[in-house]
């Protein structure tokens, strides 16, 4: 391989990763965590595309300059990344989150009401943290389930449908009033959302309760709970 194509490259990826970087960090808010992952997610993923490109570039030129035999297997230039396996039932749920989170970023970025956009990252954000869960606790999956199948999709969908309206440009009773109802929609969703998401920790917080009640009375048992220790105390000074 020449030096040149060697530059190249190792060069093309740095950019690419640079311009997606930037043009991400307009479509995701970089202020949210998960806004900074994600514009890191695909910024990664595009410079790993460029690089893969690149290589396979350098690869055919210098096959041309020197074949190879027809009989020798040559590896792939594009290098598959293996994504972690959370089982048959979670991973579907995180390829859909991941697709609603996507286009939801994409909605933010070219919906220009504030109001609306405020409304889309808090969605967002409850979105990222249901998915999240059913890694950790997948005895919710059910509840997931039917968050992704139908209150999710229909939210994103009313929400093209004020993306396209707003996009008109123009003024009228109808109009108005069905971006009104989606607006109104939209704060029902996110209190619904939430709901939700605070349900999901029911069984979390039974089993925190159920922890705390068998580690106090272990410690009762064992004389080492502050109110044991006082009374064994009073009983010594009346025996003295």
């Amino acid at each position: 391989m020449s030096r040149t194509n060697k530059e190249n490259s190792g060069v093309a990826p740095f950019y690419t990763f640079a311009i997606t970087w930037v043009i991400s960090s307009f479509i995701f808010p970089p202020h949210r965590v998960w806004g900074l992952l994600c514009t890191l997610g695909v910024s990664a993923g595009a410079a790993a595309i460029a690089a893969a490109i690149s290589r396979r570039k350098a690869k055919k030129a210098a096959a041309a300059a020197n074949p190879a035999p027809a009989a020798e297997e040559t590896r792939s230039t594009v290098e598959k990344v293996e994504k972690k396996s959370y089982g048959p039932e979670v991973d579907p749920i995180l390829e859909e989150g991941n697709r609603a989170l996507s286009e939801m970023g994409r909605l933010y970025s070219t919906i220009e009401n504030p109001e609306i956009r405020s409304k889309i990252n808090e969605i967002m954000r409850i979105t990222d943290k249901i998915t999240q869960d059913a890694i950790e606790d997948p005895s919710d999956i059910p509840q997931i389930k039917k968050f992704m199948n139908y209150y999710l999709p229909t939210t994103i969908k009313l929400l093209n449908t004020y993306d396209r309206m707003s996009a008109q440009g123009i003024q009228g009773e109808n109009l108005d009033k069905s971006m009104k109802n989606i607006t109104d929609m939209l704060d029902e969703a996110i209190a619904a959302f939430q709901r939700r998401l605070d349900s999901l920790f029911a069984n979390q917080a039974l089993d925190i309760e159920t922890d705390i009640k068998v580690m106090n009375t272990m410690l009762a048992r064992e004389g080492l709970t502050g109110e044991k220790d006082f009374d064994v105390q009073q009983q010594k000074g009346q025996t003295t």
